[in-house]
């Protein structure tokens, strides 16, 4: 369902085309995230965005900041298209976009779309001049723009003017309410500029990022109030583990309640050695919890307490969303509506066999001092009991019987 329908809207935007991608109008929320390779280095790029690409981002951003970046990225594109990966990819420019753009044309053509964040095109007389030439480019080769302004590197000379007309009210406004405006008046000063450029209306994207949570909330509530443009949702550099999780989460899920959000990036920092699909597995589950789209089936388990005292559910819970995950890549080939099952792996009899009711599959775990057999319920009754030493495996078994059975599929 889309959140047009599911969620009341104040917030009209106007459909913008990236490759197959819709973003805006009526279209769901589209998940995107940002690779962290050196996009000259192509077999590590092309890894990782089909890394990406295959955990559900809908978009992909690459760093373009040189030469070498630039002329890799038609390769990246030939080599995940020869993959069968045709996710769009979006250059990330900044300071030198202009020259890059136009003395790569290979690059220019074989992106999906352009980022330019305008307080970083250029200083004094040139930003003017270097941000038009990216506008230039992007109406020669068709291609949306995504207009970034970030509250890290906001345009200082505008934030100064502000900042000294300000001064001179008789009730002068708060610091983070002038970085505010200006914030806005950025990303909506720049996009008149590009309109006036030949941009068309249909081909901008709106972005105006902030790190705190009630700053990001603030600064979106007035840019949909003033543009039918569609937004471009991220806290900016939002953190590691859960402190990032969180903090997305509650800016993001506050703005998506009120229909403000079209597509979305969770700007996690990676942790030692970690994976850089969390990004888009963590932007998929405020999307599904939420109910504004579904990718995968949801596994629902408790937390355990005293009852469970065994971490045997715990871990049967997280092989089956494992199990899911992995599965998820055929079966969203071959069964149609599958990632809109919940799968239940309860611990004990309190809550179990309820919640496993009301899931499409759901198993009851014996806690502790109950009987050694586990019930699993299927489409809200009963339907066998498992005991032994492989209940985990068995279990397995009937999900995945479970989805050949109960889902149409796909293939003729």
């Amino acid at each position: 369902m889309s959140h047009r329908t599911a969620f009341a809207r104040r917030h009209e935007t106007v459909p913008v085309q990236v490759g197959q991608i819709t973003i805006g109008g009526d279209a769901p929320v589209v998940v995107q995230s940002m690779t962290n390779t050196d996009t000259a280095d192509i077999g590590q790029t092309v890894t990782q965005v089909a890394a990406l690409a295959a955990a559900g981002s809908e978009l992909v951003r690459v760093t373009v900041n040189n030469e070498a970046a630039a002329r890799a990225v038609p390769r990246i594109r030939e080599r995940l298209n020869a993959m069968g990966c045709d996710v769009p990819l979006v250059g990330d420019f900044h300071f030198n976009g202009h020259k890059l753009l136009g003395r790569q044309p290979g690059c220019a053509a074989a992106l999906g779309k352009y980022r330019i964040n305008p307080g970083n095109v250029g200083r004094g007389e040139k930003r003017d001049d270097q941000f038009a030439r990216m506008i230039e480019i992007a109406c020669e080769h068709d291609k949306p723009v995504r207009i970034g302004v970030n509250w890290g590197s906001l345009d200082q000379e505008l934030l100064a003017r502000r900042l000294d007309d300000n001064a001179r009210l008789g009730s002068p406004k708060s610091l983070p309410e002038v970085t505010h405006d200006a914030l806005i008046e950025s990303a909506l000063g720049s996009a008149r500029r590009a309109e006036e450029l030949g941009l068309p209306h249909d081909r901008i994207i709106l972005s105006c990022k902030m790190s705190g949570v009630q700053d990001l909330i603030a600064v979106y509530r007035d840019l949909a109030s003033r543009c039918d443009h569609p937004l471009h949702l991220g806290l900016t550099e939002a953190g590691m583990g859960s402190k990032g999780i969180v903090a997305s989460t509650a800016a993001l899920s506050i703005l998506l309640q009120e229909g403000i959000g079209d597509t979305i990036r969770i700007s996690l920092t990676p942790e030692p050695g970690g994976d850089r699909t969390q990004e888009v597995i963590v932007a998929q589950q405020i999307l599904q919890t939420m109910g504004l789209r579904s990718f995968t089936p949801m596994v629902v388990a408790c937390p355990g307490c005293g009852r469970t005292t065994s971490s045997y559910f715990q871990q049967l819970a997280d092989d089956i969303q494992r199990h899911l995950r992995e599965r998820m890549p055929e079966w969203r080939r071959r069964y149609q509506g599958v990632e809109t099952m919940t799968v239940a792996v309860m611990g004990c009899v309190v809550n179990g066999p309820g919640e496993s009711k009301h899931a499409n599959i759901g198993i009851s775990l014996p806690g502790t001092g109950e009987q050694a057999v586990a019930p699993v319920y299927i489409d809200g009754e009963k339907s066998l009991t498992l005991r032994g030493e492989h209940i985990a495996e068995d279990f397995q078994r009937l999900v995945d019987e479970y989805v050949d059975t109960h889902y149409g599929s796909k293939i003729a």
